[in-house]
């Protein structure tokens, strides 16, 4: 895997710039002659260098000028990411437009087609800047409290009203810091929940180099303990180091492992399992549903699954659990990558039935990569188990 990795980042300035040449050309073609006509050239060459940037230093998260590039280079990839996809349809579009003018004999005049071209890659570069700005502020906010009601049938009354808050895919690296922590901490506790739950991804850098903006997350309260797994960012930043770091602060990490609360008369299991991809790293720590429910009581009211990522649902459904949560899609994070998250996962966000079983997918906490959030705002769920 991790040559895999290495592989695709040797790929992806190659990749970048391949798209970075298209847009620029179909932008430069509409624009008029002159100094202007190398204005887009000029800002899409930036662009990618400072995508590449931030790409290949972010790993050195912590200092200054380094998370300065990071920024620079995740906003600009965000920039990018809108500069192609509405370069792709506004082509579509002048490609039907002729098309209808061909064939109707000259539906449009050719004055009118060449306003047509300058005017729409002007709405390209205007609505990809608004999208960016829009996103930034949404991706910036505190994390929204979003209620979700989970039905088990023949849940234990005991178990009725039950809580679950669950944080996942907080990404903790060089554009989400200490603040923010320290304000997810303070409204998770606010919720007063049985158990928290920490659904991976919450780290995107080493330990040496996070620690102190992960620490707020010692102040975790909850009634019955916080239980955490990883995800596939914690195998990218050294995932031994991390779990015992994430021990040290207090949450009890579970790998393919499982713990039994006791309520009143009523039994309840809580199990983790490593990320979905984890036997890439190391073999030994393959995610295994059915291994983490080893030695649990037969008679439990009911099984509850953490697991980073949506597809470990059809093993946590042959295993017998009840309910599974996910996160790691970020619900899409913003317009139209959403719609590419179905190619990988079964599930985008929110609650969903897998045979007998339910799963709810959280569109995370913070957010990877262009701090961007259009149509899919980061969440802290709170779960209530009712019968």
């Amino acid at each position: 895997m991790a040559m895999t990795r290495f592989s695709f980042l040797l790929r992806l300035p190659i990749i970048l710039l391949l798209a970075d040449i298209y847009v620029a050309l179909r932008l430069t073609i509409a624009a008029p002659p002159g100094i202007t006509r190398w204005l887009a050239p000029t800002a899409l060459l930036l662009i990618y260098l400072l995508i590449l940037a931030g790409f290949f230093t972010r790993r050195a998260v912590g200092k200054p000028a380094i998370d300065a590039i990071a920024w620079a280079g995740f906003l600009s990839l965000g920039l990018f990411s809108w500069l192609f996809v509405l370069t792709l349809l506004r082509d579509a579009l002048l490609i039907a437009i002729k098309a209808a003018t061909m064939a109707d004999g000259g539906i449009f005049s050719d004055s009118a087609i060449s306003l047509l071209h300058a005017a729409s890659a002007l709405a390209v570069l205007v609505v990809s800047l608004l999208a960016v700005l829009l996103g930034l502020v949404s991706a910036r906010r505190l994390a929204r409290v979003v209620d979700i009601e989970v039905r088990l049938p023949d849940l234990a009354p005991a178990l009725r009203g039950f809580t679950i808050v669950q944080v996942s895919d907080l990404h903790v690296g060089p554009t989400i810091k200490r603040r923010y922590v320290s304000a997810v901490v303070h409204a998770v506790n606010e919720l007063s929940p049985d158990i928290i739950a920490l659904t991976g991804d919450l780290v995107d850098g080493s330990v040496a180099s996070l620690s102190e903006h992960i620490q707020p997350l010692a102040g975790l309260k909850a009634r019955h303990g916080v239980y955490a797994v990883t995800g596939n960012h914690e195998y990218y930043s050294g995932a031994a180091q991390w779990v015992a770091e994430f021990r040290r602060l207090g949450f009890q990490v579970l790998m393919n492992q499982h713990r039994v609360l006791v309520r009143q008369d009523a039994t309840l299991v809580v199990a983790g399992v490593t990320d979905f991809s984890a036997r890439n790293f190391d073999a030994e720590q393959a995610s295994d549903p059915l291994l983490a429910l080893h030695g649990a009581p037969a008679n439990a009211a009911a099984r509850i699954l953490l697991a980073h990522q949506p597809r470990s649902a059809r093993a946590a459904e042959a295993a017998g659990y009840d309910l599974q949560l996910s996160g790691h899609t970020h619900g899409g994070q913003f317009w139209p990558w959403k719609y590419f998250v179905p190619l990988q996962q079964p599930f985008v966000d929110g609650l969903h039935r897998y045979g007998r079983m339910q799963v709810y997918v959280s569109r995370g906490t913070g957010y990877w990569g262009p701090p961007m959030r259009l149509g899919a705002r980061s969440e802290i769920t709170r779960i209530r188990l009712a019968g």
